[in-house]
Order: C-alpha cells, then sequence, then structure tokens
C-alpha cells in the first residue's frame, strides 16, 4: 500500500512523530512517500485547519471525498507531550483507534485513575475550544455557542458559571455581557511546548463539546456534558440539563478503551499503533 505522509503541514512538534510512524509504516511492508495526493491512504497532523496545518484541509477534503482513508497524528491528553493520537478518519470518538473491550492492562502501565464520582461542587465549568477544527464542524461560532450554553444554564440553574476559552481561540469579554459568570485564563504550564494547566476543584458540572476537558472532567469524578463525538460521551451526560441529576456510570471500560487511543513515540515506532488500525484500512 502507497501511504504518503504530509511533514511539512505539521505543527513544529510533530517531527518525531512522523518519523516514528513513517518507521512502523516501512517495517510492515509499505511504500512511504511525502506529499503525493495519489497515495491510498494520507498521514496528516491535527484536524485543526489553522495556521501551519490549514493546508491539511485540502488533504483531508481530497481523500476523504474519494473514500480513501487518512491517519491523524496529534498531540495526546493522556500525558501530553509524551503519548499521542494515532487514529483513523479521526482524533475524537468519530475515529477509529483499534478494538473495544480491552482489559486494564494499558491503563495501569499509562497510570490512568478514575476519581470517585462527586457532584459537591459550587460551579459549573464551560470549556471552549478551537473552532477552526474538523472537531467543531457544522456548529455556530464558537462565540454565539459559549452564550447560547451560558443563557440555558441560567434559566434553570443558580449555580455561577466558570467560562474558560481555549488557549488559542480566547473569545475576549463574553463573560462580561453576563451576572454570575466568571473568566477562567489557561495558564501554560512552565518547561512544556503547549500544556496548560486544568484543574476541577469546586467544579460541579463541566460542558465541553468534544475536547479534552470532558475527559478530564470525568477522570477527576467531575460529570461533564459533551457531544456524541468526544472521546468521553460513553460515560457522559447526554443532556446539558443534568446538572443536578447526572449520569455516572461505572467508567472501567471506558477507561481501558481510552487507554489504547494514544502511544509513546516508542510504541509508535514499533508499529502497535499501527497494527491496530490495519484491518480498516
Amino acid at each position: 500500500m502507497k501511504i504518503s505522509t504530509f511533514k511539512k503541514f505539521g505543527a513544529l512538534n510533530s517531527k518525531p512523530v512522523f518519523e516514528a510512524f513513517e518507521k512502523s509504516l516501512r517495517d510492515a511492508g509499505h511504500t512511504v512517500v511525502d506529499g503525493d495526493m495519489s497515495a491510498d491512504v494520507a498521514v496528516i497532523w491535527s484536524v485543526l485547519w489553522n495556521g501551519r496545518m490549514s493546508a491539511n484541509k485540502t488533504v483531508w477534503d481530497t481523500f476523504r471525498k474519494s473514500n480513501r482513508n487518512v491517519i491523524v497524528l496529534e498531540i495526546g491528553g493522556i500525558k501530553r507531550g509524551t503519548t499521542w493520537k494515532v487514529g483513523l478518519n479521526g482524533v475524537n470518538r468519530s475515529g477509529y483507534f483499534g478494538p473495544l473491550g480491552n482489559g486494564s492492562d494499558r491503563s495501569v502501565s499509562l497510570g490512568l485513575q478514575i476519581k470517585p464520582w462527586r457532584t459537591d461542587g459550587e460551579y459549573i465549568l464551560i470549556c471552549g475550544q478551537h473552532e477552526k477544527s474538523l472537531q467543531w464542524e457544522g456548529m455556530p461560532r464558537m462565540s454565539q455557542w459559549i452564550m447560547n450554553t451560558i443563557e440555558q444554564l441560567q434559566i434553570h440553574y443558580d449555580y455561577p458559571i466558570i467560562f474558560r476559552p481555549h488557549p488559542r481561540c480566547r473569545l475576549e469579554n463574553i463573560e462580561r455581557q453576563y451576572k454570575n459568570v466568571y473568566r477562567q485564563e489557561p495558564k501554560r504550564l512552565a518547561n512544556t511546548y503547549d500544556d496548560y494547566d486544568m484543574s476541577f476543584d469546586n467544579i460541579k458540572f463541566t460542558v465541553s463539546w468534544s475536547s479534552n476537558p470532558g475527559i478530564h472532567s470525568i477522570l477527576n469524578g467531575v460529570p461533564a456534558f459533551t457531544s456524541p463525538y468526544s472521546l468521553a460521551f460513553d460515560v457522559a451526560c447526554p443532556h446539558l440539563l443534568m446538572v443536578d441529576t447526572p449520569h455516572m456510570p461505572d467508567r472501567q471500560q471506558w477507561l481501558n478503551d481510552y487507554a489504547w487511543t494514544e502511544f509513546t513515540i516508542e510504541e509508535i515506532r514499533n508499529g502497535l499503533p499501527l497494527k491496530r488500525l490495519t484491518d480498516k484500512m
């Protein structure tokens, strides 16, 4: 199979991930080329059509419209900067990461833990994400979605609301239009490429469409509303107005499967994620 990478459209930290994945492809007997739109499969970095990665949209559209697969590499959320997403035709629940029903060995080895469910927080947390991402396809402007969400929540609840923008989609001054709504600025962690602080202390309920905060909220025992495109959807609240009656299912099997969505550089080089995707390629 001829598989083309599109490395020049990758983020600055993508080079070692591409190199590791290319090695796994060659070791598996595939022909690896670069920038070839006629290939059988494309390999791109992220589905964020912005900045260096904006040209990936043309690659994505061309391959998917001709029913060809796209493997997406992306920075991970389990151990940011250490584990990396490798998905087929997506990086959220719409993508394929391999068979489900996995055991707990990997989640244990990655140190993934789930805290007990709790509902004793004071605030509702609304997390924005980047509106130029494929994950936001078909949605209104991010600012409009945030305002609609605040207004819908305030009709039914008196809890104070925290609005946390995506660090690269800032949406200035939205919170000033509403009473009892407060802004939380993401703070970059020292000595990291693009890792930011995230705390769920005193959070009662999280709203996150399809990005990492919904997953992290549920790992921390805080119920969350997500869309069906979130990797957390199977253990999240399917409706926004479930703040006082949240869905709190058993999360162990979900955790076991989530652990297989991200891999270290060494695991990628050794072909572990590729083996899990091969049956669908």
